[in-house]
């Protein structure tokens, strides 16, 4: 399918090398401020060319509203987002090796499989090209989210390859349990994390290494694999939808959703299952932000918690909730599976072994350019749960007389 969400509805369009690729978002509130400039910034973070260490593909990805936005302000319509393809090279994939061997670890033999026909031109729909309609969608989303609710989501490389941000030890073999990965959840901005560009790890020793590290494979015209880390802090209780749309198995759907995706995690993560009960359990205590604070609701409508965690093990979800204390996960990505290097593969027909070099422009590694995908999506899980949750508020019943 290519529609995400209940509620909030996005569908997603294009292919690797098709005119263009975008987006449709129905369900989308009516009177919020937008504009193509206000939606451009996170768009542009995604887009191909940016260094050295990307694909040498250059699209400008400029993003064009078509429909849904009237006068600066949106309409409760459907909102029609396209952004053109202008560098598209299809003759990178006509040769006829590249019509008889399905590339090794691609989606060539099981799109071909699934459909009967299959793109001859890059991955199509498969390709990665197919999250700028993600990140149009989701940059609309987090506009939203942070206009009505102070929602704030933020994403960073913590590793590639075997290079680790924070890495674990034996004092704190899970993330959760760290001051200072605990300390960056509460602090880390994207201004922040754009410092360290086109790693995007916000530490400048580190982001250095991953940056050679990724070049040494780049070079050799082979790939490496990593993994972004997100937060999402400011998030009111209550969202989520057991038993089956949990707030965490929404996020690991969508996470997994994203091209290059082998793993999903949160809170403590695997971590947790190391850690006895004694240790793991977030224990309750008083919320401190409203302590002196006569105003209990929030911004959005909803109430202040009156309770906090003095941990977060939970990563900001239990039961299947929310509890009002940050969000944080992490998405792991494969090395790209296209590369320079000759591979054995086999024919279409699996009549002849063969050799196949893959042409076209790919990257080494995408973890710095998966940053903005795992906030966009984020962003529309976020937002297609506040709406159920507004809906039911809308809908609660209440005795007449």
């Amino acid at each position: 399918m290519s529609t995400f969400g209940q509620f909030l509805r996005v569908t997603t369009y294009g292919e690797s090398h098709c005119a263009s690729v975008g987006c449709i978002v129905d369900n989308f509130p009516p009177g919020v401020p937008v504009s193509e400039e206000i939606l451009q910034p996170q768009i542009s973070r995604r887009r191909p060319g940016q260094s050295a260490i990307s694909t040498p593909r250059n699209e400008a990805d400029l993003v064009a509203i078509q429909s849904g936005v009237e006068g600066g302000v949106t309409l409760g319509t459907p909102i029609a987002m396209t952004v053109k393809n202008l560098d598209f090279r299809p003759s990178d994939y006509k040769g006829d090796t590249m019509k008889q061997y399905p590339r090794p670890s691609h989606a060539d033999f099981t799109y071909l499989e699934k459909y009967g026909i299959k793109s001859a031109s890059g991955g199509g729909r498969s390709s990665a090209r197919e999250t700028v309609g993600r990140v149009a969608a989701g940059a609309l989303c987090e506009h939203y989210l942070k206009l009505a609710h102070g929602i704030e989501i933020v994403a960073w490389v913590s590793s590639v390859g075997r290079i680790h941000h924070i890495p674990p030890n034996t004092d704190y073999p899970s993330p959760s349990g760290n001051p200072e990965f605990l300390r960056l959840l509460e602090t880390i901005t994207r201004e922040k994390v754009d410092e360290f560009l086109p790693v995007r790890c916000p530490d400048a020793k580190v982001a250095t290494e991953m940056e050679q590290y990724i070049a040494g494979f780049r070079d050799r015209q082979d790939s490496i694999g990593g993994t972004v880390t997100c937060v999402i802090r400011n998030v009111p209780t209550g969202l989520g939808e057991p038993a089956f749309d949990k707030m965490e198995a929404t996020l690991a759907h969508a996470m997994l959703s994203i091209p290059a995706t082998k793993g999903f995690e949160f809170g403590s993560g695997f971590q947790g299952a190391e850690i006895p009960g004694s240790v793991h359990n977030d224990m309750f205590i008083r919320n401190s932000s409203i302590a002196d604070d006569t105003d209990t609701s929030l911004k959005s409508g909803f109430a202040k918690p009156k309770l906090a965690t003095s941990t977060n093990n939970s990563g900001g979800i239990q039961g299947g909730i929310t509890n009002g204390s940050p969000i944080f996960f992490r998405v792991a990505f494969k090395s790209p599976a296209t590369i320079g290097q000759a591979q054995k593969t086999v024919t279409y027909d699996g009549e002849s072994d063969g050799f196949l070099e893959a042409k076209g422009r790919h990257d080494p590694c995408v973890v710095g350019r998966a940053v903005p995908i795992v906030e966009a999506m984020a962003s529309l899980c976020i937002m297609d749960a506040l709406l159920m949750q507004g809906a039911r508020k809308m809908a609660a019943f209440t005795p007449s007389g």
